[in-house]
Formats: structure tokens, sequence, C-alpha cells
């Protein structure tokens, strides 16, 4: 008989030693374990509009090419990317979402002789990958539950290689200011590189927004990720990239699989890309939602925190997970986020008007209940 803990030890240490990333909970799966027909989902930070029609054409034109393999280098979506950015295709990397993007700097530049350095209640994904390849975290405490950036970097030392920075902030919402944002870049050894996660860059006001593009020629240690999973709606196809200097995306391409976006998915980014109608429509949804969750938090006597992504984490006053899991049999998919420390929140995606008020309205259900 196999001995499947001999099997088991066979891996190696960092990765014997991981907790897979838990995902949102799926409405089908919600559908089977309950029987609900009518589900909101509002757990994933994901689009409620779904894919706008300039990308629905895009697939349509594509599906008679399926029996070929994508193109490699994606060529049609970072020529989009570089002229929309203002940057050459060489300094471009495609993921199979940013999520890859993270995986991929981790596997280039770390060993088990390096340390990471990344905020508490900073996005779930920076462990994982560096625990993967047997890297060292170093965690510094959140200041009002965002990047202290003061605080991360006394831990920046020789071992140092990378420094995860999430901006806007998953689970928070919080958004570093620019300045400060570039001093930190600027006080970091030339030997440490540091990812900008700006996934939920589009949604940040415009006054607000870090010019962060601009700082890639000062910064040949800066690497900016971003992705058409958010305010572009693409999440099913997962497509990300990162902008850099030519040599970090050279060694990123080197290690990064071939094809590794899909026909569909290229054809459908570039299409988005383009869509600055449907882009706009996003962001006013989004704001429009964001005021109808805080007010009602604000008539529950709920506090939250403030966000410049698409999604809130309010403040229950209890632990969170028995609400999570009343809401769920109402058919209202949230967040749970004790993963991240934050035990009494819930993190609630951004819906359309219905669905937020669906959420409300069970929400205030499930707190009168509780009493």
């Amino acid at each position: 008989m196999n001995n499947t803990n001999t099997i088991f030890k066979l891996a190696v240490q960092g990765v014997q030693q991981l907790v897979p990333y838990t995902p949102g909970k799926p409405v089908e799966e919600l559908e089977r374990e309950l029987g609900l027909s009518k589900i909101v989902k509002l757990a994933s930070n994901e689009n409620p509009l779904g894919p706008g029609l300039k990308v629905q054409q895009a697939i349509k034109n594509t599906i008679a090419e399926l029996s070929r393999y994508p193109d490699g280098n994606g060529f049609n979506l970072k020529q989009a990317l570089s002229e929309k950015l203002n940057v050459t295709l060489e300094q471009i990397t495609l993921g199979n979402g940013s999520n890859e993007i993270l995986e991929l700097l981790a596997r280039t530049f770390l060993t088990p002789e390096h340390e990471v350095v990344f905020s508490q209640h900073a996005f779930a994904v920076y462990p994982l990958v560096t625990q993967a390849v047997g890297a060292t975290a170093r965690v510094a405490p959140a200041l009002n539950y965002g990047h202290d950036l003061k605080a991360m970097l006394t831990l920046v030392n020789d071992k140092t290689r990378l420094v995860f920075i999430a901006n806007p902030n998953n689970p928070t919402g919080t958004l570093l200011a620019s300045d400060e944002l570039q001093a930190f870049i600027n006080a970091l050894p030339e030997t440490v590189i540091c990812v900008l996660d700006e996934a939920y860059f589009e949604f940040v006001d415009q006054q607000n927004r870090a010019d962060s593009i601009a700082w890639l020629e000062k910064y040949p240690n800066l690497v900016i990720t971003r992705t058409f999973s958010k305010a572009y709606g693409l999440a099913g196809l997962r497509v990300g990239y990162s902008l850099s200097s030519t040599t970090i995306a050279d060694l990123l391409n080197r290690v990064r699989q071939p094809f590794n976006n899909n026909m569909l998915a290229l054809a459908a980014a570039t299409a988005a890309l383009a869509d600055d109608e449907y882009l706009a429509e996003t962001l006013e949804l989004n704001h429009q939602g964001m005021a109808q969750l805080t007010q009602a938090f604000t008539k529950l006597d709920l506090s939250w925190i403030p966000s410049s992504g698409n999604f809130v984490s309010v403040d229950l006053k209890q632990t969170a997970m028995p609400i999570y899991e009343a809401l769920l049999k109402k058919g209202v998919i949230v967040r749970p986020v004790g993963v991240y420390e934050m035990p009494g929140f819930l993190r609630i995606s951004i819906g359309t008007k219905e669905e937020n008020q669906l959420f409300i309205d069970a929400l205030i259900d499930v707190l009168s209940n509780l009493k």
C-alpha cells in the first residue's frame, strides 16, 4: 500500500505548510447546499455589470480561431497597453490575472535565504507566494488598518528581496498618499524590489491617484501590477499585467509559462481597454453603491473602513462568522476576513443598486434577530 505520508514529505517544506487560498463561495455551491434560487454574491470584488458589449463582440469574433494557440507574446494587448499607458512593449509582462505576476516575482527573485516585507491586513496571496518558495515573511503591524510605511521600512535588511504594497489595499480599501509612497520607494535599497499592487487602481479618485508609472524611469526596482478582473469586468478570463524596467520584465518572461493567457482573454482585454464608456459606467455605479452601503451602515450604527476600492469592510462589533453564515441562509454571499486578522469585519463588494439593497435588508434582519 502506498504511504501517502511519505509522499507528502517529498514536497518542499514551504508547500507542506501552506494553507490554500480560499476564494469567495461560488453561487453554484450555495445553490447546492441550501437549494436557494435567488442569490446575491458580493464576496469577490467582481464587476456587477458583467462584461461590456465590446468585450462580448470581441469574444464572438475570436471563437472561430480557438483551435489555434494564442499569441504567446500577447502582442495586440501589449500594444494597446503601451499606447494607453505610455510604456514600451518591453516593459510589460502579461499574467493569468495579476496573481500570476506575484507568483512569477516570487519564483524569479526569492530563495529560502531571502525575506519579504508586507503589511498586516494585506492581500492573502503575499504570504502564500512567499512561503511556497521557502522565503521568510516579515509582517509590519498595520496603521489604522493600512500600511505603516515607516514600520515596513524598519523590517528591510540585507536579506530583503521583495516588498509587497497593495494600493488600494485589499481587504481594507485603505489608500497611501502618493508622496509618502514615493518617499518609501526612494528609501529602499536598489537590491530590494518594490511590488506595487494596483489591482483596484481604476477605482481611486483621479485627484488621489499616484502617478506610479512615471516613477518607473527613476526606480528600476519598481514593479506595478494591475488587472482586468475588477474595473474591466473580466475576472472569469484571468488577465493581469505588470509594468517594470525592461530588465525585470525580461526576467519575468523567462519563467512565465508560454500561452499563459488564452485567446479569448487576450481579445477581451484588448477590447475592454478601449471601452471608456463601460469603465465610466462602472466607476459611477461603484460611487453610488459605496454611498448606498455606507449610509445604511450609519443608520445601523456600524463603522466601516473608508475604501478606495470597489468594496468596503464593515465592523460588526462582534464576531462576524455567525452573521456571515446567517446571510448565506438568506442567499447573500459576502466575505469574512478573519484570515486577515479582522474577525469582527465583513468585506462587502459593491453590487448593483438592487443587489446592495438585498444585502442591506438581509443584514438588518440578521442583526435584529441577534438582539
